[in-house]
């Protein structure tokens, strides 16, 4: 059901990366995407736990299954399946739009295997960043523009919210508090129900039967306030599959579904 992104060459939606260059881009204009294509077939976002207040009031906030687990925003219960977005990629209705999608085409990125240093990267392929008339300039006079400065900014902040979402996860496991997670939802003029497995979420039972100084200490760095913001979000479940089933985007009953 929710599986982590492939640790592959490159990232979610990235198809292509090169580092921003203010000799090979010295002409470069980054214009607004007016649709999100790459999000058409991806049901499973990554979300920092910064994020989870926010989020939790339009998707269902799981973690992915596997012993190294991550936040995920799911748009779909099912591959292949976002009910947030048209067969164009644009937005349904407005809602919250998770950090990992505002943020590409650019990322920072290791350039150099070992090295400590990021830098500023984009996908060449996604339309957005090239050599147009209109856009934001990306280089006046050799330097980066006010925009490129606030681009970068927002990739630094997102990748401290990495770090922090880094070590949620590890007071999550510390605390043992993760299951296999499972929800039954039942479709009218359906006899049996569908079953989602194949993500992790917050075990309730082990949540109340923490030890006192335990829950405290969770309380008092906010991971209990993100623990119940997960748990809420849940509850949207049976909203996503509601907008499969208006959309037909439900499988057969034969097939085993899968976040």
């Amino acid at each position: 059901m929710a599986t982590a992104p492939a640790p592959a060459n490159l990232p979610l939606f990235y198809k292509d990366l090169a580092p921003l260059s203010s000799v090979d881009h010295a002409d470069f204009h980054a214009r607004p995407l007016d649709k999100a294509d790459f999000l058409i077939n991806q049901h499973a976002i990554p979300l920092t736990s910064d994020e989870f207040v926010s989020a939790c009031r339009f998707f269902p906030i799981v973690f992915s299954a596997g012993d190294n687990p991550v936040p995920l925003a799911l748009m779909g219960l099912n591959e292949g399946v976002n009910t947030f977005v048209d067969d164009e990629g644009k937005l349904i209705n407005p809602v919250y739009v998770p950090a990992y999608v505002r943020r590409y085409p650019f990322l920072l990125a290791r350039l150099q295997q070992g090295s400590e240093e990021l830098s500023l990267c984009f996908d060449p392929t996604s339309g957005a960043i090239g050599k147009f008339d209109e856009g934001d300039a990306l280089f006046e006079n050799g330097q980066p523009t006010q925009p490129v400065e606030a681009i970068l900014e927002f990739c630094k902040n997102f990748e401290e919210a990495g770090q922090r979402t880094g070590l949620f996860m590890e007071e999550l496991k510390k605390a043992d508090l993760l299951m296999e997670g499972e929800v039954s939802i039942q479709q009218d003029g359906i006899d049996k129900p569908y079953i989602y497995r194949g993500f992790q979420m917050v075990d309730e039972n082990k949540l109340r039967e923490l030890r006192g100084d335990v829950l405290r200490k969770l309380m008092q760095n906010g991971i209990l306030g993100l623990i119940f913001a997960h748990l809420f979000s849940l509850q949207l479940m049976r909203e996503v599959f509601a907008e499969q089933v208006k959309a037909g985007k439900v499988p057969e009953m034969q097939e085993v579904p899968a976040i």
